[in-house]
């Protein structure tokens, strides 16, 4: 699958909260960095991830643009409370090597009558 596909596919799992599907788009050593959390690297700590935030808030990501060049592809999202965030996922061989997301995780909380933390 090229970039853009992968990310296609990436976001229907994440519609549906499957951790096991979404980590299968992965290379065993992939990271992935939410910049408002700590990097997390590997296939079975990226279904961690997933599993924990699906476990702690229902999420939706509303496509705006998937964007591709090259091995990269480029998605700009938003949730039906408003939140928007943007990832860039690096893509080789079909396989998601890394991915950074930039997204607003105190408005993310607050949305979801979540705990803010005081560190």
């Amino acid at each position: 699958m090229k970039p853009k596909e992968v990310v296609a596919a990436w976001v229907d799992a994440f519609n549906r909260a499957d951790a096991a599907a979404l980590a299968s788009f992965y290379s065993e050593t992939a990271i992935n960095h939410q910049v408002a959390e700590r990097p997390v690297q590997g296939r079975p700590e990226i279904y961690q991830m997933f599993t924990a935030g699906f476990a702690t808030a229902k999420m939706v990501c509303i496509v705006e643009a998937i964007f591709e060049d090259g091995e990269w592809a480029i998605l700009e999202w938003r949730d039906p409370l408003g939140l928007r965030g943007c990832g860039f996922f690096h893509v080789v061989g079909g396989l998601i090597v890394f991915q950074r997301g930039y997204w607003d995780k105190l408005s993310f909380l607050r949305q979801r009558g979540l705990p803010i933390p005081t560190h």
